[in-house]
Parts: structure tokens; sequence; C-alpha cells
């Protein structure tokens, strides 16, 4: 079975991965995990049925109005059990034989004719050395946002288990470094919630030096925002597909607007002072100081 050149939207999550993943599963070559995925995960062709159904006139809009590409990890967990909820990221020594030809053989399924590239959105953990032990040629979209943008979105989400402390949350115990830098603030939540950027833009730093730079692309969610064409385009053509004008139609239904200074407005002076001071050399790393 052959999985030509799979696409993979990754990133810490909060970073807009989700709306640039909706824009750009409206390209007619892409097939990907829909809500029924989660369903339905032992039954590919269920959302193989789907992918058919969204090329067909009339019932296409219909469909569209219920249906949404997702990370579907109950997919992704009935295949793999590392793979959703990790201590950390997951890799290539990872990947077992029967997890190697379950995935292939799920992923190959979903495929129709007309649809023969997959896009798939993961978040959290890069999974690039895991992915690529299966799909040797992989592609990977990295989405960067400024962490402080990030990590004021981490703690206003229902999922965030930060609150519970770094000894029960989803990440590796915090080095000695971390758990100093941690108790300096006064074991500040918003503090562990940059640390838990960091250790996650650490992953996907670690993760990239591994691949092939024609495989790797990063994009920057205000540049998406600020022209989205231009960096659709970019994104096609890096997929190696040609550009298809019903992203226009997708990019007028979408709402972009980066939101990077909402931190501004949401934390007090002396929050936005500490998680300035925690991710500095972050910030100055990735252009956003």
């Amino acid at each position: 079975m052959e999985l030509k050149k799979p696409i993979f939207i990754i990133g810490s999550g909060r970073s807009g991965s989700t709306v640039f993943h909706e824009i750009l599963s409206e390209h007619p070559d892409f097939y990907w995990l829909s809500n029924l995925s989660s369903i339905f995960p032992r039954f590919p062709v269920i959302n193989k049925t789907l992918m058919m159904s969204i090329d067909l006139p009339i019932i296409n809009h219909v469909i569209k109005r219920v249906i949404k590409p997702s990370e579907s990890w109950n997919f992704w967990e009935c295949y793999s059990k590392s793979f959703v909820d990790p201590i950390r990221d997951i890799v290539s020594s990872d990947v077992t034989i029967k997890e190697k030809r379950e995935i292939k053989n799920a992923l190959f399924q979903l495929s129709t004719k007309r649809r023969n590239r997959f896009l798939g959105k993961i978040v959290g953990w890069p999974r690039v050395g895991f992915i690529q032990e299966i799909l040797n040629d992989a592609k990977f979209i990295h989405i960067i946002r400024d962490g402080r943008a990030v990590v004021n979105s981490i703690i206003n989400v229902d999922w965030w288990q930060g609150w519970r402390g770094p000894s029960n949350w989803q990440r590796p115990e915090l080095t000695p470094a971390q758990k100093e830098e941690w108790q300096k603030y006064n074991e500040s939540f918003i503090v562990l919630a940059a640390i838990e950027w960091k250790i996650l833009m650490d992953a996907h730093e670690k993760a990239k030096e591994k691949i092939n730079n024609n495989n790797f692309l990063e994009i920057r969610y205000e540049n998406l925002c600020a022209d989205p064409v231009d960096t659709l385009k970019k994104a096609i053509e890096f997929c190696e597909l040609d550009w298809s004008t019903k992203l226009y139609g997708k990019l007028k239904k979408v709402r972009l607007n980066s939101a990077n200074n909402k931190y501004k407005n949401d934390l007090t002076k002396d929050q936005i002072e500490m998680l300035e001071n925690v991710l500095h050399l972050y910030l100055i790393k990735y252009g956003y100081e």
C-alpha cells in the first residue's frame, strides 16, 4: 500500500493550527480525519464515504456544515496506545510492528481515488520520529505563535492539567532548573504553563533536527492572519500540490485574527512581567521580542 507524502500539521497547541487545518483541508487532493473517525475509529470506510460525499454537488455543502476536520484522538488511540497522551515525545524506537502495519492500513483505507494525500493535525508533542518510522516520506508543517499568547490561551481551556501541578500533568517531571524557576515565582500557574510551552518547543526543535529541510516548514500564525493567501500558497507549494481556488472560498468564511496581544488585557501587570521573564530567551529566539 502506498501513502504518498502525507502532511502533518504540528505545534504546541493553542497556536492557530486548528484554523490552518480547516483551511488547508479544502484542497481537493486532501483527505483527512473527521469527527466520524473518532466515533468509528475501526471503520475507516465510513470516513472514506464522507470524503467521497463532500466531492458531490449539492449535498457537499450540507455535509460540510456538520462534519469538520478533526485531530480525532480516538482514531490514533485505537491503533497506538502511546500516541495520544505520552509523558514524553514518542520516537521511532517506540513504534511496534503491529502499530506500523495497522496505522498504515487504516490511513490507506481512508483515501479515495480523487483524494489521495493525507492531511492530519497533531498538537502537543511533535511525534515526528514516530510518524516518520511509519510513513518515511511524511512532511510536517509547524505552526508557531507568540508564547505569551499561547500561555494565555492554555490557562483558559478546560482540558489543561497544569492546575493539578507538574507531578500530575501529562508532561515530564520538572527538571531541577525548571522546578527552581517555578518556585521562584511562587508556583504560579502562568509560569507553569510557560514552562510547558518551552518544553514542547524544545521537543519540536529536537525533532526538527532529524528531518530533511524539504520535509519541514514553519509557519507563523500572525503571518497567516496578516497575509493568508501568500502563506497558504507557500504551504501548498511545500505540499507539492497545485493551488486550488477552493481555498479562496474557505478564506472568506473564516475569521483570522492573531489576538497575540490579548494577554495584555487578560493578565495583570505582575503576571505579564513574570511571563515575559520566564519566556525571555524564547521570545528572542522566535522573534517575538
